[in-house]
């Protein structure tokens, strides 16, 4: 497997990611989300165009994330940390077929599902990505300017 193929993998055996913005304060604020990956290592989420996070994105697009797998010892820590840019996507097609994978994964039911047709749709197209695994060495990683 690629490293391109390792990150997919990992951001894809995950539901759930830890989201920086900076807020109007130059403060940093970290969101968990729930999210989808594609294999070109775009990250989608839905959130609320009145959220903290989704104000700061409009004010600036510079982001970064993590995924990372639970773990119970040093030995098992494994994760991706990305930074790029994140923004709404405009797209009706483009937001439909990614609501729909996203309501699949989550198992979303309907309340669900009402409540994400009135959300932004967002997308996170990183510019460089590490990749941690310490089943592989303590402090193994590899990084990525994409």
């Amino acid at each position: 497997m690629n490293r391109p193929e390792t990150i997919a993998a990992l951001l894809k055996s995950q539901s759930t990611l830890a989201l920086a913005t900076v807020g109007e304060d130059g403060a940093a604020r970290v969101t968990p989300l729930f999210y989808l990956a594609d294999d070109d290592l775009h990250v989608y989420w839905f959130s609320s165009a009145a959220s903290a996070h989704s104000k700061s994105l409009r004010r600036n697009p510079a982001a970064a994330l993590t995924v990372y797998c639970p773990a119970e010892s040093w030995k098992e820590i494994r994760g991706v940390q990305m930074r790029g840019a994140a923004a709404a996507v405009s797209d009706r097609a483009r937001r439909r077929v990614i609501a729909e994978a996203y309501a699949e994964r989550f198992r979303l039911g309907r309340v669900l599902r009402a409540g994400m047709a009135r959300s932004s749709l967002y997308s996170f197209e990183p510019a460089w990505v590490r990749y941690m695994d310490n089943s592989r060495g303590f402090g193994y990683r590899f990084e990525m300017k994409l």
